[in-house]
């Protein structure tokens, strides 16, 4: 029995073997500390020609879609076209 369980034992990770990843993270958490968190853009800038395309695409695949909720609290998008029956 003992020969089984040192077998299992050694086919699992020490603390040793993550002592590289736990100091990369301390690492990451300690510049996060002192620098902040990683740059996100602010929400109040011009959008651009591409993006201003690109929402009304996107506004235009949306709007041929409805929410449908049951009774229970499930909801599944149907097309708006009420002769469209193939996904009903």
């Amino acid at each position: 029995m003992d020969a089984i369980a040192a077998s299992t034992v050694k086919d699992y990770p020490t603390m040793a073997d993550n002592s590289r990843v736990q100091r990369f993270m301390r690492f990451t958490g300690r510049l996060r500390l002192i620098f902040g968190p990683a740059h996100s853009s602010p929400l109040d800038h011009e959008m651009t020609a591409e993006n201003k395309e690109l929402l009304a695409r996107q506004q235009e695949a949306t709007a041929q879609w409805t929410t449908v909720t049951r009774a229970d609290g499930t909801s599944y998008l149907v097309p708006k076209d009420p002769g469209d029956r193939s996904l009903r």
